[in-house]
């Protein structure tokens, strides 16, 4: 909820409490309503708390103070609609980036303050607000998180009005983001702020053609189509905590990754359904543990790499370990299910996971770095690790 002239939001994410049942059931990776429930509130508080900062950071509000007056009177008018905009993956890594630039005593580039116009415009279109207000974006296109681009010929201020989108001006042509056919979810390759940056061995895809997001739709439809024969448990999990796909460019080293200044967005390359369905299991888990995180501290191991893992050839700080390790007990979960299921070699990476998994957990399970939290949550990850073992033994004496 906005509130008036400067924002007053209650968004913390210290006030959502997590009780001992829900930081072991999310340890287990097993999906549930609930804990997605909490992890969602999570997300929208500290998006708040985000925005909040922001604005107390600007040193002289002017025009970033008008542009929350039109998001207030966005909301006023259609609260769901603004909220879309606020809650796009993209806006998260922009106001972290945008932060960080504002308190820098040297910073790199100037902080991006026209991007919080653009949002309060995306939301005065979503509210169908009669409105105005100049923009400028350092490039041809500009972004209107959750909606787009606009398009120009060239760079320069533009007048953003409630006809812009619908009716562009002469000069401009409106690139609506395309949504996966069947679904809720979007796919962004638009926005400048789709991927932090630099984001390791990641590089997202430029605008896609009608081919390419033609190819989207029938490989994300074969995947959750899958999934929900498979695990409706997880598919749905899926549904509540995806809101955005990025697509990566075929340069990019990695096949998929997810951010945690982007939350409710992962990083892929379309792939065959099986594949695709294994990589959303995947970066999903790593989505959840990094809004668990938001909430409690798991441990207080610092960033040095001191960590092999069975499944990189560089050694890991303990973060990246703990995440790897939740990540892989996930896919090793699926794989069971689609064992189950007969989908043809599941069986296979069943074991290769599992192996992978039960290699490292007792690094994690003795580790001098966790916090009673991060005991309870490891705990039930290895517990549910066990329990997998003991019943695929059982399952193979048959």
């Amino acid at each position: 909820m906005l509130t008036t002239t400067r924002p007053r939001t209650t968004g913390d994410t210290r006030r959502i409490a997590v009780s001992t049942t829900e930081l072991r059931q999310l340890g287990t990776t097993t999906p549930d309503p609930d804990t997605a429930r909490l992890l969602l509130a999570t997300r929208v508080s500290k998006r708040l708390l985000l925005l909040r900062t922001f604005l107390d950071a600007v040193p002289r509000p002017g025009e970033s103070a008008d542009h929350w007056a039109l998001l207030e009177a966005a909301e006023r008018a259609a609260p769901e609609a603004v909220r879309e905009v606020l809650h796009h993956p993209a806006v998260g890594s922009w106001a972290e980036e945008t932060l960080r630039r504002l308190r820098a005593s040297r910073p790199d580039a100037p902080p991006d303050l026209g991007y919080f116009g653009a949002m309060a415009a995306a939301a005065a279109l979503r509210a169908g607000l009669d409105f105005s207000v100049r923009l400028r974006s350092g490039g041809r296109l500009l972004a209107l998180p959750s909606l787009g681009a606009l398009r120009r010929e060239r760079p320069g201020v533009l007048t953003v009005t409630a006809e812009s989108w619908r009716q562009p001006p002469a000069d401009c042509q409106a690139l609506p983001l395309h949504r996966l056919a069947g679904t809720t979810v979007t796919l962004d390759d638009l926005d400048p702020y789709r991927a932090p940056r630099p984001f390791g061995r990641v590089r997202p895809a430029r605008r896609l053609t009608a081919q390419g997001r033609a190819q989207w739709d029938r490989r994300f439809t074969g995947a959750m189509a899958l999934l929900d024969r498979v695990d409706p448990a997880r598919a749905e999990e899926i549904r509540t905590l995806l809101s955005c796909v990025v697509p990566l460019a075929r340069t990019s080293r990695s096949a998929g990754a997810t951010a945690p200044a982007t939350p409710g967005s992962v990083l892929l390359r379309p792939r065959a359904r099986l594949d695709l369905a294994a990589a959303l299991v995947h970066e999903v888990a790593h989505g959840k543990l990094a809004a668990l995180s938001d909430l409690v501290r798991l441990h207080t191991a610092g960033p040095e790499p001191h960590y092999r893992v069975p499944w990189r050839p560089d050694r890991r700080p303990f973060e990246g370990l703990l995440h790897g390790t939740y990540a892989h007990a996930a896919l090793a979960g699926w794989w069971r299910r689609a064992a189950h299921a007969g989908v043809d070699g599941a069986s296979a990476r069943h074991a290769h996971y599992g192996r992978q998994v039960t290699a490292v957990l007792p690094v994690l399970v003795g580790s001098r770095h966790l916090t009673p939290e991060g005991h309870e949550f490891v705990g039930a990850l290895a517990d549910h690790g066990a329990r997998i073992r003991s019943r695929n033994t059982e399952e193979g004496r048959q």
